[in-house]
Parts: structure tokens; sequence; C-alpha cells
């Protein structure tokens, strides 16, 4: 019996193709209700960033696939565009691009020592750990952490370089 595919997974691989004619990096789909509205949500990137050129350019085709493939029963508001400068880190493959770059991990729960956030330098991932390495005020690696990816309410890019 063939595995039911979610809206989500549906949408990303209706993108997927298009994304990679286009050059662009499907960095997520999300498909949430806001208020009484609900919003299917692709975030493209490439190197240099996303422009509303690219953003349009993706756009207008996605829109005829997603007519064509008729995915969604319910109404729905497109939008595209970039993950942003603190772009949120959800799948395995945005922690691999992420390498070297410095995010910003809160915690479900605070640690034993009642801390819930941290600013810390991404070394690695592997089967749901998140391997860091502690900085200290002036951005240099002082020590190693592991987080679990379970563990976390996000983990997010760090967009504001004087805080460390």
């Amino acid at each position: 019996m063939a595995e039911k595919k979610n809206t989500v997974q549906t949408v990303r691989e209706l993108a997927q193709p298009l994304a990679d004619e286009l050059g662009f990096f499907l960095w997520d789909v999300r498909f949430e209700k806001e208020g009484a509205t609900w919003y299917l949500k692709v975030l493209i990137d490439k190197d240099g960033g996303i422009d509303m050129d690219d953003c349009e350019a993706f756009t207008r085709p996605f829109n005829k696939i997603l007519d064509e493939a008729d995915p969604i029963s319910q109404s729905y508001v497109l939008e595209c565009g970039s993950p942003g400068l603190g772009r949120e880190l959800r799948r395995p493959e945005h922690f691999e691009v992420c390498i070297g770059d410095v995010i910003r991990v809160r915690l479900i729960r605070p640690d034993k020592d009642g801390n819930r956030e941290f600013v810390v330098g991404l070394a690695g991932y592997e089967k749901g750990k998140i391997l860091c390495c502690t900085l200290d005020d002036d951005g240099n690696s002082t020590g190693d952490i592991t987080f679990d990816l379970s563990d976390c309410a996000y983990v997010k890019l760090n967009d504001d370089a004087d805080l460390f």
C-alpha cells in the first residue's frame, strides 16, 4: 500500500524540479494557517540571495503547476520568497549547507544550568544531533557542545553579528 503524502511533501515534489531548472535551492515548503487564511509558503534561495525577479520567475510557472496538479482542496494564498538572514534550519540539508556559520539554538526546556538559548558555531549534523562549538565574545571557538534536534524549539542562522 502506497504511503499517503501530506500537502507539504506533495508541494515539495512539485516545486523541486522547477527550482532545479531555475538554479534555485528549495529551502522549505510550509502550509500554515494564520487566522482564517491558509498560506502555502515556498522558500527559495541561491548564491548571492533571492530578489523579487527570482520570486516572480518561480511563482508564475509554479502557479500553473499547482493549478494542473490541484493538490490542495481548500483556498490558500501562495507566497514565494527568501528564507531570510535568520532562516530556520529544519532539514538535514539545511545543516549541511550552513556548516561553519553561527547559529542560534533555542531549547524547548532549559538545560541543567538553566540556559535555553545559545549562539554557537555549527560544526556538523549527524542523525538528529547538531554538533556545535561554543564561542567567546569575539566569535572564537572555546569548546564543543551537541544538541538533539528533538530538544530544540528552533535552530536559526544568527543574523545579529553583534551578539555572541
